[in-house]
């Protein structure tokens, strides 16, 4: 439980359809370790967010525990994200968390207690396909549908996992969150990076660095016909596709088309220079498909593939290289192809698996 209404709700459900529900709320980062006003906003990890679950457990008679993962987290997800930007790409932590931490971590603690499955607040469903895979199925509403970072779920997990939300609106969720009188009926959420409260990445990654004595290296700002246009203060405060906080000049708008880490060279361009047909896909984890059948030279197929969280699917082809990778063509170049973001892959509502971009 994050202390938010979607997590508060799901346990309400569940203890409405009679299962004994444990509510637990993951302790990962203190404000201490990542910097940033600590009175700033109430999402989770806060003494605010503990005092919500609280109040809600006590509400529909559950028991409640603060679990501390920090460490995991710290070692899994935040040292990643670092790491991830270090070297010229652009990670999507929720991504990380959820596998190594949320479907990993937390899943062990719950086991530990007895517990037979753990449930989420995610607008997704979780089913098994007619080969008895368990899949993930998109939730009906598209304004909250979260299965793009749930792909890096193993089968182990999604067996013992439980998504009351799939089937229902946001709208309706706050609606039987004020029924019920649960405090967290108004709550705002928040979709930004947990442990980078106040949204400055660029902040939190300098910061971070300057405590282990790091610090990055300063390079050149390149236009794609070799024209050096500046300098810059560290590749790692660059994503593809970026325009603003370039800190260069020039007549028409730029953006940044590459990130070359071992020359800390930045490369920009026209909007033009950001398309691209094809992209290599990597650490795939398959859900709805037998992974033993997508090795090399195997058959390809196509797929509704998101290259980002709010990226609109587009139709490509997907070719097998190993049981672990493949070659995703689009049928229409796509925008901004950001290596280390997550590649997924979707017939219909069906999520059949994921995996970074190389």
């Amino acid at each position: 439980m994050s202390g938010g209404v979607d997590s508060s709700v799901a346990a309400l459900l569940l203890k409405e359809q009679g299962f004994e529900v444990v509510g637990a709320h993951m302790k990962l980062w203190d404000y201490v370790d990542v910097g940033a006003d600590i009175y700033k906003d109430g999402r989770c990890c806060t003494l605010d967010s503990i005092t919500d679950c609280r109040f809600v457990c006590d509400k529909i008679d559950a028991p409640f525990y603060v679990l501390n993962l920090s460490p995991e987290f710290k070692t899994k997800v935040i040292d990643n994200f670092v790491g991830e930007y270090r070297a010229g790409r652009t990670p999507n932590p929720c991504v990380r968390c959820n596998s190594e931490v949320k479907w990993d971590e937390f899943l062990r603690k719950a086991q530990e207690v007895g517990c037979d499955f753990i449930a989420t607040g995610h607008y997704s469903f979780v089913d098994q396909g007619a080969g008895g895979r368990w899949r993930i199925r998109k939730g009906v509403d598209e304004t909250r549908d979260q299965s793009y970072v749930l792909w890096g779920l193993r089968q182990e997990a999604l067996a013992r996992t439980l998504m009351p939300l799939g089937s229902l609106q946001k709208t309706e969720v706050r609606e039987i969150a004020r029924r019920h009188g649960l405090r967290t009926a108004e709550k705002a959420e928040s979709r930004e990076i947990c442990f980078v409260a106040d949204n400055d990445y660029r902040r939190f990654l300098r910061e971070h660095e300057e405590k282990k004595g790091r610090r990055f290296e300063a390079g050149e700002i390149v236009h794609t016909d070799g024209t050096v246009l500046g300098r810059h203060e560290g590749t790692a405060f660059f994503t593809i596709g970026q325009r603003k906080k370039l800190g260069v000049s020039y007549p028409t708008p730029l953006y940044v088309r590459s990130i070359d880490t071992a020359a800390h060279r930045i490369v920009v361009g026209d909007d033009s220079d950001l398309y691209e047909a094809d992209l290599t896909a990597e650490k795939i984890n398959w859900m709805a498909k037998d992974p033993s059948a997508l090795t090399l030279g195997g058959p390809s197929f196509e797929a509704d593939v998101k290259i980002r969280y709010l990226h609109p699917p587009a139709r490509a082809k997907v070719e097998p290289l190993t049981g672990d990778s493949a070659r995703v063509r689009f049928v229409e170049k796509q925008r901004a192809i950001t290596p280390g973001q997550s590649v997924v892959f979707y017939d219909g509502d069906v999520l059949l698996g994921g995996g970074l971009i190389a």
